[in-house]
């Protein structure tokens, strides 16, 4: 018998990885649109557009999870 007959077959990594449960999404609320828009007028201005999208989204995450635009601002810098 050879070493590799004797040796069982790895198990695959999917059977060993658990799923975690989705998130469910939470929408801002209209209030939370307002204040980012304006929060994105007033610093926007010495952004380009790549940054502009990539702090606007950055900031959308957080106020998700309950940030105020300043608390956000704030954990992004």
């Amino acid at each position: 018998m050879s070493d590799y007959e004797s040796k069982s077959p790895p198990s695959s990594p999917k059977e060993t990885v658990e799923k975690k449960p989705k998130r469910e999404s939470v929408k801002m609320t209209d209030s939370q649109k307002e204040d980012l828009k304006k929060h994105m007028e007033k610093v926007g201005k010495k952004m380009s557009a790549s940054e502009k999208k990539s702090h606007r989204m950055k900031m959308m995450g957080r106020m998700r999870k309950g940030m105020s635009v300043k608390q956000a601002h704030k954990d992004i810098k």
